[in-house]
């Protein structure tokens, strides 16, 4: 019994030292910490249901399952998507300051462009990519994962990689700010013609209310949603969302009131994840109204 005891500690105990890698892994994959969490924890209870002396690399089977949970949950999500804010990745809002220390800082994040191309990549590539580029497992390990040859693990990898090229690096945040903020001043403005320089013909804008989540395509019903606020009692300034340009906006008491991440290529911003969902802002850690 006492040696079952000191097995079993040991087993806690190696666990216990994987798990900040095996939920980071597991965040890169699903997008969420709390799904990331829930994922970490699945791993813990197989574990606790294995005899952990046939496990001759507990850090290998640990990765091994916590990437097949995911696969999994990202195969879920694609054959039964949830409706409301499930789909609204987790938010971390931050000062802006224009500090190039910060900008470099943040120049290994993964940011809100970087999971928008993530969400687009099959499962498989995702997993292939993620452990690969991200975390350095070998190819043929990943393969184990994957139950697929180490060259076809290769080629998942290679075709997410070539995917991903397209995001835009933390290295551009100052031509970013430059296009979020020329967006702005064209709002406060009202200027309709100005707002339509600075969006995509094809930009998709995404709402997450209380109501539920909508998505349109197309700049002209942004640009007028914009102008149409410009005479609202309201103040927005910017503000990172996930390490990229953004807007916050407050009412006139200093309740907030909207939040916008943007994702800006080639000077225009291609996508707008827009949160008026007050409970949701209530659970993002945001910064004051005035900077």
């Amino acid at each position: 019994m006492d040696q079952g005891r000191s097995h079993g500690g040991t087993v806690v105990e190696a666990f216990e030292r994987e798990r900040s890698r095996l939920v980071a892994v597991a965040h890169r994959m699903l997008g969420s910490r709390a799904d990331a969490e829930d994922a970490v924890q699945e791993a813990w209870l197989r574990l606790s249901r294995q005899d952990a002396g046939t496990i001759d690399n507990l850090a290998g089977w640990l990765t091994t399952v916590v990437g097949r949970i995911c696969v999994d949950a990202l195969r879920a999500r694609r054959t039964h998507p949830e409706s409301g804010t499930a789909d609204l990745p987790e938010l971390v809002v931050t000062e802006d300051d224009d500090d190039p220390a910060e900008d470099a800082a943040l120049a290994d994040s993964v940011g809100l462009a970087l999971l928008v191309v993530l969400d687009t990549l099959r499962p498989d590539e995702r997993l292939a990519f993620v452990l690969h580029d991200m975390f350095a497992v070998p190819f043929d390990e990943i393969a184990s994962v994957l139950d697929k040859s180490t060259d076809a693990t290769k080629m998942l990898a290679s075709r997410a990689r070539r995917k991903v090229q397209g995001t835009p690096h933390p290295s551009d945040r100052r031509r970013q700010r430059a296009v979020v903020d020329a967006f702005l001043a064209a709002s406060r403005a009202g200027d309709f013609e100005a707002l339509l320089r600075v969006l995509d013909p094809d930009v998709v804008w995404t709402t997450h209310t209380s109501h539920g989540t909508t998505v349109r395509l197309g700049s002209t019903e942004l640009a007028r949603q914009a102008v149409r606020g410009r005479d609202a009692r309201v103040t927005g300034r910017r503000v990172l969302v996930d390490g990229e340009p953004g807007i916050m906006t407050w009412g006139p008491t200093g309740k907030p009131l909207g939040l916008m991440a943007c994702t800006v290529v080639e000077d225009r911003i291609v996508e707008v994840t827009s949160v008026l969902d007050a409970r949701v802002l209530a659970a993002i850690d945001l910064p004051p109204q005035e900077a």
